[in-house]
């Protein structure tokens, strides 16, 4: 089509930036005192939980459901399926290290999933599928595998949208169909609903922690859950809205919304209504102290946004003030490596063990 008669073009965005600079993070994370930020913490979490449709959803019976057992080397694989609302099933594979003796307690990770990693299969680490090799290669996405490997017992979920839960627009084995996800379509209608994706994503992973709460195998007070790209979005709600998680990984999620969700575009997933206005994503993280929080940053990495790790860092500073006011410094680490959007575990792994084993 000829567009020479078009001499200018009158962009929305410019106008989104103006407004997010005069409205956002109206319930910004204040450091006023310990009594005011513990207030700040109980008020902020039952409004975020509101803005995100986690109070709408409905509760219902576990019905946890073993689908399969594989023998690997120094674990098994066991794939389970539970409900977590009124016919709606989370399917997870459930990795058992070896050497389990009886009436032992082990340290529990949820391994959560990203975008183009066929759901819980990558942090699982099928490599047997021949789709997956590259990916899971790529960007290090075996993290599950590392964990168990460790003495660990780890769950590794579908979120919604993803795996065996993808919706009928987005099913088939075929590439890359296979490795895709159904979130613009799940979003769209949630939020028609009152309803978001990142709300039901996690409100399933409060769920697993019921579960969670029913393995006797499972130390409950050493409960991690860690993530790259998507699953770091998982981890941080998660963690933020939830105190059985102990100790939280986010790979590859952190930075500053305005540069890296409204200059930029990413999946769908990602937006919630009213968000921006109420808080950025340190002030989520800030939710989290004192609890254990390792964030870990590629200096590389494209959703950063333009200006790069600086946006990233501004967000660290604001979480930073949390750990500093709860005097809990010593339990919040920010890793930047060299490199893009993939998980890196350079620091992770120590981390983890010195507060979840330890």
């Amino acid at each position: 089509m000829n567009t020479e008669h078009i001499a200018k073009y009158y962009t929305s965005i410019p106008g989104l930036a103006d407004r997010f600079d005069r409205t956002a993070r109206q319930w910004r994370f204040q450091t006023a005192s310990l009594e005011k930020y513990e207030a700040w913490k109980t008020s902020t979490r039952a409004r975020l939980g509101e803005l995100i449709g986690m109070t709408r959803m409905d509760m219902c019976d576990l019905r946890p459901e073993l689908q399969e057992s594989v023998q690997l080397e120094n674990y098994r694989r066991e794939k389970w399926l539970i409900q977590v609302e009124p016919d709606v099933w989370m399917p997870f594979y459930l990795l058992m290290p070896d050497g389990l003796q009886p009436g032992e307690k082990r340290p529990c990770m949820i391994a959560a999933h990203g975008h183009g990693t066929g759901g819980k299969l990558s942090p699982a680490g099928r490599t047997d599928i021949p789709a997956l090799r590259e990916p899971i290669a790529g960007a290090h996405l075996d993290y599950g595998v590392s964990f168990v490997q460790r003495g660990y017992i780890v769950l590794c979920p579908d979120a919604r949208g993803f795996g065996e839960r993808r919706e009928s627009s987005g099913q088939g084995d075929e590439e890359p169909v296979f490795l895709g996800s159904t979130c613009n379509q799940l979003n769209m209608m949630a939020i028609s609903l009152g309803l978001s994706l990142t709300g039901m994503w996690t409100w399933d992973l409060t769920r697993l922690l019921d579960y969670i709460g029913t393995r006797q195998e499972i130390a409950q007070e050493r409960i991690g859950c860690c993530g790259l790209s998507g699953g770091g979005l998982q981890t941080l709600w998660l963690a933020a809205l939830d105190e059985r998680v102990s100790c939280a990984v986010v790979s590859g999620y952190f930075y500053g919304y305005k540069d890296a969700l409204l200059n930029l575009y990413n999946c769908s997933c990602n937006y919630v209504p009213r968000l921006w206005e109420a808080v950025d994503m340190g002030d989520i993280a800030a939710l989290i102290a004192p609890r254990a929080l390792l964030i870990e940053t590629g200096d590389q990495d494209p959703l950063n946004g333009e200006r790069g790790v600086d946006n990233v860092r501004e967000q660290v500073e604001i979480t930073a003030g949390a750990y500093r006011l709860t005097g809990a410094e010593d339990r919040f680490a920010h890793h930047i490596f060299a490199g893009g959007h993939v998980w890196n575990g350079g620091q992770t792994y120590e981390f983890v063990d010195r507060w979840l084993t330890e």
